[in-house]
C-alpha cells in the first residue's frame, strides 16, 4: 500500500509517502503477509515496511529506512525504539533466534536505539534498551540488554554479548572470546544512550501532529 498526503496548505507541496506491503509469494516464503503496526507508531517519508513484521507501540520509523521480511521472518520491533534514516532491516531464509518459544529472523526489544546508517541481520536478536551506533552491522548475534555498540561496528559469526557489553569504535567481533572480553558500558555512554531514547520517544506523537493525524480517504491531510 502507498499513502501519500500534502502537509501543508501554504507553499510548495510537500508530499509525505511511504510503503507498506506484504511480502510477494515465493518457494521459499509461500505466504503473503500484511506487516501490523501500533496505531501510534510513526513512518517516516520513503520509508519501507515489507511482511510479517510487528511494529509496537511508539515506535518511531526515520526516513529512507528499510525493513524488509520478504526472505528471513517474522520481525519484532519493541515498543519506544527507534530506527534512524537509513537503517535496514533484512534476514535469511529459515536461520531464527527464539524468544520466549517462538522462533523470529530479527526480534528488537523495548527501547532500543539503531542509529543513522546501522544494518541489522537476522538472525538476530536485539535485547532491551540497547545502542546501536552509526553505520554499525549486527548479524548473526545476540546483543544482550542495556550493551552499547559504538559507530563502524561490525558484530557477526553467532556471537553472543553479556548484558551492558561496550563494543568501542570500529571493532570487529566474531568470536565469543572477544565478545566476552569486552568491558561495561562507561557512564558516559549509557548516558548518551538514554539522552537518545527520551528525544526520539518524542517523535511518533509530534511528527504525527506535524504532518496531521486527520485525513479523507484520498489521504490528503485536512
Amino acid at each position: 500500500m502507498i499513502v501519500l498526503w500534502f502537509s501543508q496548505p501554504y507553499g510548495p507541496m510537500n508530499v509525505y509517502g511511504y510503503y507498506i506491503g506484504s511480502n510477494p509469494s515465493t518457494s521459499f516464503n509461500p505466504v503473503s503477509t500484511y506487516p501490523r503496526i501500533a496505531r501510534n507508531a510513526f513512518l517516516s517519508p520513503f520509508s519501507v515496511v515489507i511482511g510479517d513484521i510487528l511494529i509496537q507501540s511508539n515506535v518511531f520509523v526515520g526516513p529512507f529506512v528499510s525493513v524488509r521480511a520478504d526472505e528471513g521472518t517474522p520481525f519484532y520491533i519493541g515498543k519506544n525504539s527507534n530506527l534512524q534514516d537509513g537503517v535496514i532491516l533484512h534476514g535469511l531464509r529459515d536461520q531464527y533466534v527464539e524468544v520466549n518459544k517462538r522462533k523470529f529472523s530479527i526480534y528488537i526489544g523495548e527501547e532500543v536505539t539503531c542509529a543513522h546508517d546501522s544494518l541489522i541481520h537476522g538472525p538476530c536478536k536485539i535485547e532491551n534498551r540497547v545502542f546501536i551506533g552509526f553505520k554499525s552491522i549486527v548479524i548473526h548475534a545476540i546483543i544482550g540488554e542495556g550493551s552499547f555498540i559504538s559507530s563502524n561496528v561490525v558484530i557477526t559469526n553467532g556471537v553472543k554479548l553479556k548484558p551492558k557489553s561496550f563494543v568501542p569504535p570500529g571493532a570487529y567481533i566474531d568470536t565469543q572470546e572477544k565478545a566476552d572480553a569486552l568491558t561495561r558500558v562507561p557512564l558516559t555512554s549509557e548516558e548518551f544512550a538514554k539522552e537518545v531514547q527520551r528525544v526520539n520517544q518524542e517523535f511518533p506523537v509530534t511528527y504525527s501532529l506535524y504532518f496531521g493525524k486527520n485525513r479523507c480517504s484520498c489521504g490528503l491531510a485536512f
